[in-house]
């Protein structure tokens, strides 16, 4: 097992690097002149040149690439251009809105997705699956957006029992925390759910179809029983594969939830920085998502050995 753990582990160094170099290729691969896009249409020759000094544009390539890995081993994202503050520190004044979007969102697919997907493969091909596999589908087919405008219009405005936008930092209390993070968490987590939910029932099929479960069964062992503790855990690999997997959708959704909602996360930091062309931020944001999703696939690759033991040897 600990073999496998270091061949995981060293696997995520040259992702990390690639991720690195397209970061810093990012204002060179740009069409145009950066500096001069970020500088507007009416910028003076001065004011460009003083931008390409501040970005170090002016310098040859090979000491940028040598000073951009230096800063980020440093943990320094570099510097926001039009607000002059280090992009760690804008990060860090909007990190809590998204964890705690993410985890509510995480928490709600799985708690939901998983229990559903197992009902709908041990009652399948009746009214209970289809009704399960129907939700599967409309899940995937409803854009994010549409999901979160059709909540806020029946929850917050119609019923008035949650707040229409915005977000209450857990300061003020975990009760109005949960309150303005309640249909953001659902909104995001609908197509998280159909995914998760489809891949449980695939897998959950597939496991109980085979001999050990209709011993189980012959032998007169609980439903429950048959369904968490014999076919659940084996049929978990697949199903954890999957969660890694939609974590992708969970950060581009993000974006657009935190922008529906008028969260102030890094989603809308990143929106912000994109309008303004501040490239810093959008290099550090970058680096920063693709560092998430590489421990999360990381974490995910490690508790295959917990969830079967063949993995280890």
């Amino acid at each position: 097992m600990t073999a496998y753990i270091a061949r995981r582990l060293l696997a995520t160094i040259p992702v990390m690097v690639f991720v690195a170099l397209f970061v810093f290729l990012l204002l060179h691969l740009t069409p145009g002149d950066p500096a001069a896009l970020i500088a507007g249409d009416d910028a003076t020759p001065e004011a460009i040149a003083g931008i390409r000094q501040k970005l170090g544009l002016d310098r040859p390539i090979w000491e940028q690439f040598g000073t951009f890995v230096m800063n980020l081993m440093r943990g320094d994202l570099g510097t926001s251009i039009f607000s002059g503050l280090p992009v760690t520190t804008l990060v860090a004044q909007r990190l809590e809105p998204t964890i705690v979007l993410a985890v509510s969102t995480l928490a709600v697919a799985i708690v939901f997705a998983v229990p559903m997907g197992v009902l709908a493969a041990w009652k399948a091909r009746t009214a209970i699956d289809r009704v399960v596999m129907g939700f599967s589908v409309l899940g995937f087919a409803l854009p994010v957006f549409l999901i979160g405008y059709l909540l806020i219009y029946v929850f917050a405005i119609q019923l008035r029992w949650l707040p229409v936008q915005g977000y209450r930092p857990l300061e003020q209390g975990i009760d109005q925390t949960a309150r303005s993070i309640v249909l953001p968490a659902f909104a995001l987590g609908m197509a998280y759910m159909a995914l998760i939910a489809r891949m449980t029932r695939a897998s959950m099929l597939e496991v109980l179809s085979q001999d050990y479960i209709r011993t189980a069964r012959a032998k007169g062992v609980a439903t429950i029983v048959v369904l968490l503790r014999h076919a659940l855990k084996n049929a978990a690999v697949p199903i954890v594969t999957v969660i890694g997997i939609g974590l992708t959708l969970l950060i581009s959704g993000v974006v657009i939830t935190e922008t529906v909602f008028n969260i102030p996360g890094l989603g809308r930091l990143t929106v912000d920085a994109i309008l303004k062309r501040d490239y810093p931020i959008i290099q550090g944001l970058i680096i920063i998502f693709a560092g998430v999703k590489v421990l999360v696939n990381l974490l995910i690759d490690i508790s295959y050995v917990f969830f079967d033991p063949r993995i280890r040897y």
